[in-house]
C-alpha cells in the first residue's frame, strides 16, 4: 500500500483534471506495455520455431536451427516448463484467461489487484502464445492493464472507487492498444469489467483508451488488425436473410466453444491430481502432438484467421479448422497456459460465417468475407454477451464501417439466442 498523499495532491487526484491526467497516463504506460508484449510474444515465437509467424510457414523445419518439423512437439512442453512454475509460486490459482478475474476484482475487491500479477501475465502469456498455445492476446492484456492500474492508484493512496475506476481504464487501454480498437476498448471495459455506465467514468476510460492506442500506433502498424484486401458491402436486401443465417451459425459456433472450453476444464480437473505447475507441462505434450499434426493452429492464429476470410480454404477445412480451433484453445487454457477467449472466440466464429458464406455462395450478391466478418462479431457476441463491444470491436479491427447494419443485426440475433440458450457467459462461467 502507498503513503497518502497530501490534502493539496489528494484534492488534485479527485478533481477531473487529475482524473483525465491519471487516465491518460494509465493510457500511455498500459499502450507501451501492449507494444512490449506484442514484440515478446514474437521474439520467443521466432526462438523457438524460426519464425515470428510459424502458421505461414506450418510443417517446416526450424527456421535457423533446421530441425526437423517433429521440434514442434517440444515448443509448448519447453514453454510451459518456463511460466509453469512461476505462475504457481507468485500467482497460484490465477490460471485461465484472466479476465473473470479482473471482472472479480472489480466488483467485489473493490479493484484490488497485485502489481506481480501483471510482470508474472506478461511472461506467462508471452510465452504461452508464442510458443504455440491457442489462445487470445485479450486476456492477459487487460489482467496486466488492470494491475498496473489498481497498483498505481494504491501507491497513490485512491478510494476504491477510485481503484475500480482505474482497473476499468487499464482494461480499456490494453483492448485499444492490442487490437487498435479505442472505441471498442471502452465500451468493453463499461460492459464486461465495470457492468454499468456512467456518463462521467465513460469520459474518463475513452481518455485512457485513446492514449492507449496512440503510444501503440507509434510502434506498430497503424493498421487494421485483420487488414482485409477487399472494402466489403451487402449488395441486395436478400443478402440480409443470408446474413442472419451465418449468424445463426455463428452464435452456435460461439455458445458451443464456450460449453466445450468448461467441458475440458472440467475433465482435466477430473483426471489431474499431481502437482499444480506440472499440469500445464503435461497438457503441453498433448499440444505439442497435436500441433506436431496441425500446424496451421499454432500461436494465436491472426494470420490463419486472415486467410479463412480470404477464401484460401475450401468448406471442410473451414470446418476442421473450427473444430481444431475450439478444441485446443480449450485444451490450451484448461491446462494452465495463460492466453484469452477472445481470439478463439473470433476464429471459430469467422470459420462458422465463412463456411456458411460458401454454401450460399450461388444465392448471394455479396463476397463471402462478409459472412466471416458478421459470424466474428456473432460469435463473440454468443458468448460474451457484449453487444455494443462485440459491433465496435469487429468493425475496428476490419475498419469494414460499412458493415455495422448487419453487424448489428447479426449481434442483436446472437445475444438473444444467447439469453436464451445459456444462464451464463463464457466470462462468467469461470466465475460460477
Amino acid at each position: 500500500m502507498g503513503k497518502k498523499p497530501s490534502g493539496r495532491a489528494n484534492s488534485f487526484l479527485n478533481s477531473r483534471a487529475g482524473l483525465t491526467a491519471l487516465a491518460i497516463t494509465i493510457g500511455a504506460i498500459v499502450g507501451l506495455v501492449a507494444v512490449g508484449f506484442y514484440y515478446l510474444i514474437s521474439g520467443w515465437s521466432y526462438l523457438t520455431t524460426g519464425y515470428t509467424d510459424y502458421p505461414a510457414h506450418a510443417g517446416a523445419a526450424h527456421g535457423f536451427l533446421g530441425l526437423a518439423p517433429a521440434f514442434i512437439i517440444a515448443v509448448p512442453v519447453l514453454s510451459a516448463l518456463l511460466y509453469g512454475p512461476v505462475v504457481e509460486y507468485f500467482t497460484p490459482g490465477s490460471r485461465g484467461h484472466a479476465v473473470p478475474e479482473v471482472m472479480f476484482a472489480v466488483r467485489r475487491k473493490g479493484g484490488r489487484i497485485p502489481g506481480r500479477t501483471a510482470l508474472v501475465k506478461l511472461f506467462a502469456a508471452s510465452l504461452t502464445l508464442g510458443g504455440g498455445g491457442n489462445a487470445g492476446r485479450e486476456g492477459p492484456i487487460v489482467m496486466i492493464g488492470a494491475a498496473i492500474s489498481s497498483w498505481v492508484g494504491a501507491r497513490l493512496g485512491l478510494s476504491k472507487q477510485r481503484l475500480m475506476f482505474l482497473c476499468a481504464c487499464g482494461a480499456a487501454a490494453g483492448i485499444s492498444a492490442t487490437f487498435n480498437a479505442p472505441l471498442a476498448g471502452a465500451c468493453f471495459a463499461v460492459e464486461l469489467v465495470l457492468g454499468a455506465l456512467s456518463a462521467e467514468d465513460f469520459v474518463f476510460i475513452v481518455f485512457a483508451s485513446v492514449s492507449a492506442s496512440l503510444i501503440s500506433q507509434q510502434f506498430l502498424p497503424d493498421q487494421a488488425s485483420v487488414p482485409l484486401s477487399q472494402s466489403l458491402d451487402v449488395f441486395s436486401h436478400s443478402d440480409y436473410l443470408l446474413v442472419a443465417l451465418a449468424a445463426l451459425a455463428a452464435t452456435l459456433a460461439g455458445i458451443g466453444f464456450s460449453k466445450l472450453l468448461y467441458l475440458v476444464w472440467d475433465g482435466i480437473d477430473l483426471v489431474y491430481h499431481w502437482k499444480a505447475w506440472f499440469r500445464p507441462v503435461a497438457g503441453s505434450l498433448v499440444l505439442g502432438v497435436f500441433l506436431y499434426f496441425f500446424p496451421l493452429l499454432y500461436g494465436t492464429g491472426e494470420s490463419v484467421q486472415l486467410r479463412v476470410l480470404s477464401g484460401d480454404f475450401p468448406v471442410w477445412m473451414i470446418l476442421a479448422l473450427l473444430f481444431g480451433r475450439a478444441l485446443s484453445a480449450s485444451f490450451t487454457i484448461s491446462m494452465g497456459g495463460a492466453g484469452g477467449v477472445f481470439g478463439p472466440t473470433l476464429f471459430v466464429g469467422a470459420c462458422a460465417g465463412m463456411a456458411v458464406g460458401q454454401l450460399v455462395q450461388p444465392w448471394s450478391a455479396s463476397s463471402t468475407a462478409i459472412y466471416g466478418v458478421i459470424g466474428m462479431g456473432a460469435a463473440f457476441a454468443a458468448a460474451s454477451r457484449a453487444p455494443l463491444t462485440a459491433v465496435f470491436i469487429i468493425i475496428e479491427m476490419t475498419r469494414q464501417y460499412s458493415l455495422i447494419l448487419p453487424m448489428m443485426l447479426a449481434v442483436g440475433i446472437a445475444t438473444g439466442i444467447s439469453l436464451f440458450m445459456t444462464r451464463s457467459t463464457i466470462y462468467t462461467q469461470k466465475l460460477h
